[in-house]
């Protein structure tokens, strides 16, 4: 699949997603400037599209760097407790510091995101036999144990629903003034693109990668920082997002190998275009209600996850 083919797709997506919702705007409705219609779309559809662009690529991204750095197809932040432990730290900041303004939350939950990686990234290393599907199933079962952990306590300081309600993945919210953190993934994914090759040469191992001068250490934590950092911006503006960092890097390494150099930006294009079709049929469906967004990259990303799956057991069966 060629670059182009993408930015292609990704522009014709753009564009009906601007033109679908509860009101009917046509493209000559926004030759008046004054009018109901062109605030709409100028205050929620335009934001609404920049959120998923932003959100799409860089969740596939940062799925990407931790597939590279664990040196396993089958991780992710929906699949190392990434995201888990982004809520936990947005519950904790809730339950314990009601006074805390925004900016102490997106710090909180950065702060238990990075150290929720780590976390795993450390069981990881102690891991004898890192069998393709052993260890996206810990990494499951690890999420698993901090949702749990954040439900407990959510439930027993009944703040369950609105922990429920504000972490619900959808772009039914999404105006302008409320997703203005999303910007903070278009650097990190550029530092992403500047240390492509150090991530790459980082996923050989600790021992490859001293043997050519890399300070692992140093780009294995940068790595996660990233990954932190736009899990957190995503999960605070939008919500979670399932499988979205776990099948599209999947789908580009198939054609496009492992280079990250070359892969990211097939990467971002391919999130950022899964991301609009699911949003689209999401606003279609029950139209003019809407299905969160989180329902439908859900359903079409278990199908795909569950093939890939299976495709790794027999591949590690050969």
């Amino acid at each position: 699949m060629r670059i182009w083919m993408l930015i292609i797709a990704a522009v014709v997506l753009s564009f009906i997603s601007l033109f679908i919702g509860a009101i009917d705007i046509k493209p000559s409705d926004l030759l008046d400037l004054d009018s109901d219609k062109t605030q709409i779309f100028l205050i929620s559809r335009i934001p609404r599209l920049i959120a998923i662009i932003l959100a799409g690529a860089g969740m596939s991204i940062a799925g990407l760097i931790m597939q590279s750095l664990s040196r396993n197809k089958f991780v992710s932040p929906t699949t190392a407790g990434t995201l888990d432990a982004a809520k936990l730290g947005i519950m904790i900041s809730m339950l314990f510091f009601t006074n805390v303004t925004y900016t102490q939350q997106v710090i909180f939950s950065f702060a238990f995101a990075l150290v929720g990686t780590m976390v795993f990234m450390q069981i990881l290393d102690r891991i004898k036999f890192k069998d393709v599907i052993f260890v996206p199933l810990i990494g499951i079962m690890y999420g698993n144990i901090l949702g749990s952990v954040t439900t407990f306590f959510a439930y027993e300081a009944d703040i369950l629903q609105n922990i429920s309600s504000w972490l619900m993945g959808s772009f039914t919210l999404i105006i302008a003034g409320r997703y203005e953190l999303l910007y903070v993934s278009i650097p990190v994914v550029i530092l992403a693109y500047l240390y492509a090759n150090k991530f790459t040469v980082t996923g050989m191992g600790e021992d490859f990668a001293k043997n050519l001068g890399l300070s692992y250490k140093f780009v294995l934590n940068l790595g996660l920082v990233l990954v932190a950092i736009i899990s957190t911006t995503v999960v605070l503006t939008v919500g979670v997002i399932p499988f979205l960092g776990l099948i599209v890097p999947n789908i580009v390494s198939l054609y496009m190998g492992d280079n990250l150099r070359k892969t990211i930006p097939h990467t971002a294009l391919l999130g950022v275009v899964f991301l609009l079709l699911c949003d689209i049929i999401g606003r279609i469906i029950v139209r003019p209600y809407e299905i969160p967004v989180n329902v439908t990259v859900a359903v079409i990303g278990s199908v795909i996850f569950l093939i890939m799956l299976f495709r790794g057991r027999a591949y590690a069966k050969k």
